[in-house]
């Protein structure tokens, strides 16, 4: 897939107050500080598309970009951030929750995992919850600059081995850089074939 165009629309303080539209949607959220508005920046080659910011938790609302005038990024604020009030902690958990369990136009979460880092709890509950949820997802690996290409793999190999514990059948997987553009073509081509099944789907009706 290329992208030919990107354009912020709305930022959204709960699910009724997205975007009236049909189009599909591609949803991204990761813990905070995980990278996630320099990957959005980097797959959309849109250096100032989704605001990149020093301060960890700044993304608070719900965020849709149109891309192609086709579908739409949403870019979720994160999660495991505890510096905020319990209130606000609250607030954001349910409005994330409501939308990936109730937006229709929703067809793939995109979670965003450092790649540093061993498996943190605050991801493996959450991925667990999306599973047990029958959400359709993936991960997505970042920070892969930082490490060796072979350690880059191994963490990558030994976080979803994990997830074997308890699950039967594991969600795909896409290790990144947003500074390399490392998993640019990876994760939209996966985009354009999630896209291409949704025609297919809607032709056979």
């Amino acid at each position: 897939m290329n992208i030919k165009k990107s354009q912020f629309v709305i930022s959204a303080p709960t699910i009724t107050k997205c975007p009236v539209d049909t189009k599909p949607e591609f949803a991204f959220i990761g813990r905070s500080n995980v990278g996630k508005s320099s990957l959005i920046n980097m797959l959309c080659n849109h250096k100032g598309l989704a605001k990149t910011s020093s301060t960890p938790g700044k993304t608070l609302l719900i965020n849709h970009f149109i891309i192609n005038d086709e579908w739409y990024l949403v870019d979720l604020p994160g999660y495991g951030y505890a510096k905020h009030s319990k209130t606000t902690i609250e607030k954001l958990d349910h409005m994330i929750r409501s939308y990936i369990l109730h937006r229709e136009q929703l067809y793939n979460v995109f979670v965003l995992i450092d790649i540093r880092h061993e498996q943190q709890q605050a991801d493996r509950d959450f991925v667990d919850w999306l599973g047990a949820s029958g959400i359709p997802f993936s991960i997505v690996f970042t920070k892969a600059d930082k490490l060796t290409r072979t350690k880059s793999i191994e963490n990558a190999k030994s976080w979803m081995h994990t997830l074997l514990e308890s699950w039967e059948t594991l969600p795909p997987y896409f290790i990144t850089s947003a500074e390399k553009k490392t998993g640019h073509d990876e994760v939209l081509d996966y985009i354009d074939q999630v896209l291409k099944e949704i025609k297919e789907g809607d032709t056979a009706k």
